[in-house]
């Protein structure tokens, strides 16, 4: 399985033979930009809106919503993590979804965290080999990710920003959280390539360079 990070909350995730995801297309800046991916499936984690989910070829099926689906041999469920904002009296909705893969591995997106989710809402779930976890540091501390992490158990974590942060604030904020998760990476990767035989032990952080496919 082949993880490619796209900026923000959007990845590509790629298995051959199966079903192919994209996470969040966003809308890029430049106007008249085109998005130059291509997947089986979208998923749209939060604020669809502000999302291009027609801009990616050859999709054939669009999932924006909590519940269990099945696309060719590939299991999603999306679970609900909504969150009221107190301050502004509305109600931020964000779809986690876990992919499960027939050879055994899985992929867990958390979308757009705003809090952190009660341990018994991942009970559900067999296990996650990836976990691509939101690193904000405006919005959960290192400490509350590291708890996060400790309850998912995942092989892999790879920190995304799907808030639109300064390029300094997410680089602060990667920073922290892999002090707290008391690693040292110096070097980002193009993308992430997992087996079954190859998952680590212990959980690791891949820190993932933004490939971003848009002209």
């Amino acid at each position: 399985m082949d993880i490619a990070w796209h900026g923000y909350s959007c990845f590509r995730i790629t298995e051959r033979g199966h079903t192919s995801v994209v996470t969040d297309p966003y809308r890029a800046k430049k106007r008249g930009a085109k998005l130059r991916m291509a997947a089986d499936l979208v998923t749209v984690s939060h604020d669809r809106a502000k999302h291009r989910v027609e801009e990616v070829r050859d999709q054939r099926y669009v999932i924006a919503g909590p519940g269990e689906y099945e696309v060719g041999e590939l299991f999603i469920t999306g679970i609900a993590l909504h969150h009221h904002d107190v301050g502004s009296n509305k109600v931020l909705e964000n779809v986690a979804y876990h992919f499960e893969y027939p050879n055994d591995l899985s992929v867990l997106h958390l979308g757009a965290l705003q809090k952190l989710p009660d341990p018994s809402t991942f009970e559900q779930l067999d296990q996650v080999n990836v976990l691509l976890l939101p690193v904000e540091g405006a919005v959960l501390g290192g400490d509350q990710l590291a708890d996060l992490i400790s309850v998912i158990e995942p092989s892999y974590v790879v920190p995304m920003r799907p808030i639109p942060q300064s390029d300094a604030e997410f680089d602060a904020a990667v920073e922290s959280f892999l002090k707290v998760m008391g690693v040292s990476i110096e070097d980002e990767e193009d993308g992430l390539r997992v087996t079954p035989t190859s998952l680590p032990e212990q959980t690791q952080v891949a820190l993932l360079s933004a490939n971003h496919k848009s002209s």
